[in-house]
């Protein structure tokens, strides 16, 4: 490691850990949504050729300035974009968007780019493409938009719903409301502004990551999609058309942190159709934790990376370990986060103490072992630490911390969307800024202050404290640790987190292939996993009539015993019923053909279970729903089985050969795993499953085993919610505690009897 006297080398280096060191005019740290989406409306409004917009995920109703520009332009994100283009005859938008997975459907907006084309008059140079051009299981996760090539945006914030917030995360502040209209709890992101030479290289990075996505196959989402035109106010187009052309297009208002610099430009991009993975972020930090002498300061929504965390385990335990300082939310944003990356994170904290604990233990002499240590060691010697934001008035009490950022020493600043996580490491597309001191004395001492700066900014805000007073603590204490506890004080502050291991959580994600990957999600080692040898064998038919009888009879009896069923069989009650029907003599017909069309067209099929569960109720809502699914995914089968397996290649592209080939091979098993696991979307898993050799009969038996059960809870869950909320009261409540227990329970049954029965199996 280098020493305090040696010369100090570059860190950042091309090639290696980072794609191109380029020279940058100017630099801003922008903290929080309220001021990147203020600084990048203003750059937007100032495009004359192109706008490139590059997110994992986008909302066309996303309000930029909730409060009102005052600019004479639309507010919402797509009208915004449309008067650009209408009153800009040379200016082209380019919108790509992460190909999301169906598990994020009740998160996004329907339907983008049908959104975005709202309206009656074509306009072709607002282009959405869904970028789809990823591993499975992967996701496009850079957060990118260069405006002529002169001026770009990176960091951790999407253009989308619940991500606006000022600096001061008030708990009551009205403007913070989703498309809805709904508030929504205070988010803390981080951004960066930078032009020059390095805009023109992330324009470049942009336009490929473009091409790249257009070479999706016909069939995917991943087209470009001619938008149609939102009609520009006629103020919004004489405000752009009288518009000058500006020498500058730098926001006003936000003055620069950096000038006149060299700036590295790092990615992540997974190994992918022939073409080697880029892992650059990742090196780059191996490379900042290895050198680090003072502090190493992370600011991150996941730390779930096992790399990262043998390389912090490495230097906590030597003898001159730098500090540490981890600022992380309380909780993971829902329960299948909390379950899954909340699990892995709290294991890998209690790793990085234990191996703190040996490092502080061995400097006194105590010389204890690692079993004996349970984290005890003496506060003031501990170099490794986790925080969260505490927020006094929050149900949970802590900021949701969204944002990606670390700093070494005073020495190297980074900002972009790579989280660190095995995922951001290695599995998505990430894109980070490195800043660096550099040049002669004069000009590190000036970036050595900038880069000192943002990191206490940073850490000030959480404290609530001013950034004098933080570098005054930091200058008597010499320790980030010391200073956040000098500075600790009752509301808003920083609270020391130590998320624990629970044993049920651990055992559910013993591995982290599924729920962090690494590398590309291979279905068959999933069913290899989570099916033993012995329950791969054909099933004979006299058991599986017997089966699905059984199965009959039970959800009969739980009918007439649990539902209006047994009330209806009386003259009065079908009178009644027949006249309702006489309204509405089609239903049945029209929600299971909804099923049938919407699961064809990509429309979340996990949304129209939940709503079929509200609407109908838990026995209607279940029934059509199965009836629904099944004739979709039976649709769907035959569609491939017409179209054969050579067309549905040159259509999806040889990466689906593999889901292909595994179903063909394991028939039931493998459809009932692809159903609970979703490693490819519904209708995808459809048509390849009749392009395979798969027949049509294991094919119907494992889609129903694998979806049953989740059509039954999501069914019972939604109308016991909805119910709660309609009528609030002790049973209703209750009734829904036992449900989501329910839930739990099922989750964790599932767990077990998919587990591999030994270790050759695992």
């Amino acid at each position: 490691m280098q020493t305090e006297s040696s010369p100090r080398l570059p860190l950042s280096r091309a090639g290696s850990n980072c794609w191109r060191v380029e020279h940058a005019d100017r630099f801003k740290l922008l903290v929080d949504a309220d001021a990147y989406f203020s600084a990048v409306r203003a750059a937007m409004r100032e495009a004359r050729e192109s706008v490139y917009i590059l997110g994992w995920d986008i909302d066309s109703r996303t309000q930029l300035v909730p409060g009102g520009a005052d600019d004479g332009l639309p507010g919402q994100l797509g009208e915004f974009l449309f008067a650009l283009v209408e009153a800009r005859p040379q200016l082209t938008v380019h919108v790509l968007n992460w190909d999301f997975a169906m598990l994020y459907a009740l998160e996004r907006e329907w339907m983008p780019a049908y959104k975005l084309g709202l309206g009656w008059r074509k306009q072709n140079r607002l282009i959405f493409r869904a970028d789809g051009q990823h591993p499975v299981g992967a996701s496009h996760h850079q957060k990118i938009v260069v405006v002529d090539d002169r001026i770009a945006f990176v960091g951790g914030l999407d253009l989308t719903r619940c991500r606006w917030d000022t600096s001061d995360h008030a708990c009551d502040n009205p403007l913070r409301i989703d498309p809805d209209g709904k508030p929504y709890a205070p988010f803390h992101d981080v951004h960066a502004m930078v032009d020059g030479d390095a805009a023109r290289a992330l324009g470049e990075l942009a336009r490929t990551r473009w091409q790249r996505a257009a070479q999706s196959s016909q069939s995917n989402v991943a087209q470009d999609v001619s938008t149609q035109n939102l009609p520009a106010t006629d103020t919004a187009a004489i405000v752009l058309a009288t518009a000058g052309q500006q020498p500058d297009i730098w926001p006003d208002g936000f003055a620069p942190d950096l000038t006149d610099f060299h700036i590295g430009i790092a990615r992540t991009e997974p190994a992918f159709d022939g073409s080697a993975g880029v892992f650059e972020i990742r090196q780059l930090y191996l490379d900042a934790i290895s050198r680090a002498r003072r502090f190493l300061f992370f600011e991150n929504q996941y730390f779930t990376s096992n790399v990262l965390c043998d390389a912090l385990g490495t230097r906590l335990a030597e003898p001159d370990a730098p500090e540490v300082m981890m600022i992380s939310p309380h909780t993971q944003s829902g329960w299948l986060e909390q379950a899954t990356m909340g699990a892995l994170r709290a294991r890998i904290h209690q790793r990085l103490k234990a191996a703190d604990t040996v490092n502080t233990r061995e400097q006194s002499g105590a010389g204890s072992s690692l079993s004996d240590t349970n984290g005890s060691a003496d506060a003031s010697t501990r170099r490794y630490r986790m925080y969260c934001p505490h927020l006094p008035g929050l149900e949970n009490g802590c900021l949701n911390v969204h944002s990606k950022v670390f700093a070494m020493d005073d020495e190297l600043f980074c900002v972009g969307s790579a989280n660190m996580s095995n995922r951001s490491m290695a599995f998505d597309t990430e894109c980070n800024l490195i800043i660096e001191i550099q040049g002669d004395e004069a000009k590190q001492a000036e970036i050595r202050h900038a880069i000192t700066g943002m990191r206490n900014l940073l850490l000030a805000e959480h404290l609530d404290v001013t950034v004098e007073q933080l570098a005054q603590s930091l200058q008597q204490t010499g320790s980030l640790h010391a200073s956040a506890a000098a500075l600790h004080k009752d509301g808003r502050t920083l609270r020391e987190l130590d998320p624990q291991v629970i044993p049920e959580l651990d055992a559910l994600t013993q591995d982290n292939a599924v729920f962090d990957p690494e590398r590309p999600v291979d279905a068959d080692q999933v069913v290899a996993q989570y099916i033993p040898h012995h329950a791969r064998k054909p099933v004979p038919r006299r058991m599986i009539g017997l089966g699905l009888f059984a199965v009959a009879l039970v959800l009969l009896t739980l009918a007439w015993r649990f539902t209006p069923l047994k009330d209806w069989v009386n003259l009065s009650s079908l009178i009644t019923l027949a006249r309702s029907l006489d309204k509405l003599p089609f239903t049945p017909v029209i929600v299971i053909a909804a099923f049938v069309v919407a699961g064809t067209l990509m429309v979340p099929v996990t949304l129209l279970i939940a709503v079929a569960g509200v609407v109908f109720g838990p026995l209607a809502g279940a029934c059509y729903a199965i009836v629904g699914v099944t004739l979709s995914a039976l649709l769907g089968f035959l569609i491939g089985q017409w179209m054969g397996h050579d067309a549905l290649t040159q259509m999806l592209g040889k990466r689906i050969n593999k889901l292909s080939k595994r179903m063909a091979q394991r028939g039931i098993a493998a459809t009932a795993v692809v159903r609970l696991l979703p490693i490819a979307p519904f209708t995808i898993v459809n048509v390849v499953a009749g392009a395979s050799h798969l027949s049509l009969r294991d094919y119907l038996i494992g889609t129903l085993i694998g979806m049953v059960p989740g059509i039954l809870l999501t069914v019972i869950f939604s109308h016991n919610l909805a119910e709660a909320i309609r009528h609030p009261s002790m049973e209703t409540v209750a009734v829904l505690a036992g449900v989501t227990l329910l839930l739990m329970l099922a989750a964790f049954g599932l767990q077990r009897l998919f587990k591999p029965r030994n270790a050759a199996e695992a």
